[in-house]
């Protein structure tokens, strides 16, 4: 069974760099993702955009141009059963919403602030020992998950518990630097 967490962020660019970071995670089989979005509120206008991770009007367009290619070829109009294809596939993909509902993304993302942004990750499985403090030191507020309410709290403070370790290690850097100065 896979599980939502719904992390906000101060801007897009962090959200993209846990994006990121995840699916770096995901290909050393750390986590083992079913979806993942970033969802920006635009600061001009206010307006909810979707980063999906997979485009699916590109996927179904590519596979419509290839299967029309083949049909296209019994009939001896190979380009246009491609373009037939390509067409036919486009509309389909943009059509499909696989994963984390488009709507539910568009409907909690009316909370975020203009120019926040937020992650929305469905996670089939993960390395919570090793996925949530690289995940934690970007910071970022848990909004919504999908476990009990024991299993929320647990996590949480196993984010804090990271975030504190973060600081520390960058406190103690810091505080390390002056000594090692040339000539002090």
């Amino acid at each position: 069974m896979s599980n939502l967490f719904v992390v906000a962020y101060n801007d897009l660019a962090t959200a993209d760099q846990v994006r990121d970071k995840l699916l770096s995670m995901s290909r050393e089989h750390l986590v083992e993702l079913e979806d993942i979005v970033v969802v920006e509120r635009r600061e001009g206008d206010g307006k909810i955009k979707l980063h999906q991770a997979v485009n699916h009007t590109a996927t179904g367009a590519a596979g419509g141009a290839l299967w029309g290619s083949v049909i296209g070829l019994l009939f001896l109009v190979p380009f246009l059963g491609a373009a037939v294809g390509a067409a036919a596939g486009a509309a389909g993909g943009a059509m499909t919403d696989t994963g984390i509902n488009d709507g539910f993304m568009r409907e909690l993302s009316q909370n975020l602030r203009p120019g926040a942004a937020a992650l929305f990750v469905l996670v089939k499985h993960a390395a919570k020992d090793k996925v949530v403090p690289e995940i934690a030191a970007y910071g970022g507020q848990l909004v919504q998950t999908s476990l009990s309410h024991e299993e929320e709290e647990a996590l949480r403070e196993m984010a804090r518990g990271a975030q504190g370790g973060v600081k520390a290690g960058a406190a103690q850097a810091q505080d390390q630097a002056p000594s090692q100065a040339p000539g002090a």
